[in-house]
């Protein structure tokens, strides 16, 4: 799959703020400044954009800047969806409290949800708000993978050691562990491997759909 067309098609507080038009999604979420935004902007990169700045996604040096549940169109055929994320240590309270209850419904309740990308920021090991986050995601069952960010800026020796120390961690949780990816917005890195599991979930999606579908006719 080759992401041709990105377009962006609203923000939202709530699931009934959705986009009307109901579609397969596939959402991004992780800590403050963990590059998501950036992320977002390199899988889409060389696609046609229908918006008014050069970035599908906004970037900023200031830490959750993403208040809101923000959907792309892509290809005309589903949605990347950039989640509020968690762990803002910069913000009241109350914001805190409501990006939780933002992202606690859309995850909760999205039927359309496919999958849940989960990011790491590769040049530190696990934190207890990840691994916190992570676990209530595998109690609910929802499907969801590991990327790794930033992978150009630890020395190669340190990333293979944080990647290792998050794995060990997880084990201990998982027997089989979710899918992994490495990736850097700089060097665009892990763009192919990302658009292709990409690729495998939503046609899995899809295929679930159909059979819910029939068996409820």
């Amino acid at each position: 799959m080759k992401i041709k067309k990105a377009a962006f098609a609203g923000s939202s507080t709530t699931l009934k703020g959705r986009p009307g038009k109901r579609l397969p999604e596939i959402a991004f979420i992780g800590r403050s400044n963990v590059g998501k935004s950036s992320l977002i902007n390199m899988l889409c990169s060389g696609a046609e954009k229908i918006t008014k700045g050069k970035e599908l996604a906004r970037t900023s040096s200031s830490p959750g800047k993403t208040i809101s549940i923000n959907h792309f169109l892509i290809n005309d055929s589903w949605y990347l969806v950039d989640l509020p994320g968690y762990g803002y240590a910069k913000i009241s309270g109350k914001m805190r409290d409501e990006l939780a209850r933002m992202n606690n419904e859309f995850i909760g309740e999205s039927q359309e949800l496919a999958t849940l990308f989960v990011l790491l920021d590769s040049r530190h090991t696990l934190q207890q708000i990840d691994l916190d986050f992570i676990t209530a995601l595998g109690e609910e069952g929802i499907p969801f993978s590991i990327i790794f960010t930033k992978s150009d800026k630890p020395k190669k020796s340190e990333l293979e050691k944080n990647i290792a120390s998050v794995k060990k961690t997880l084990s201990e949780y998982w027997e089989e562990l979710p899918p992994i990816f490495v990736s850097s917005s700089e060097k665009g890195t892990g763009k192919e491997e990302i658009i292709s599991h990409m690729e495998q979930v939503l046609n899995l999606f899809k295929e679930a759909k159909k059979a819910q579908e029939k068996a409820n006719k």
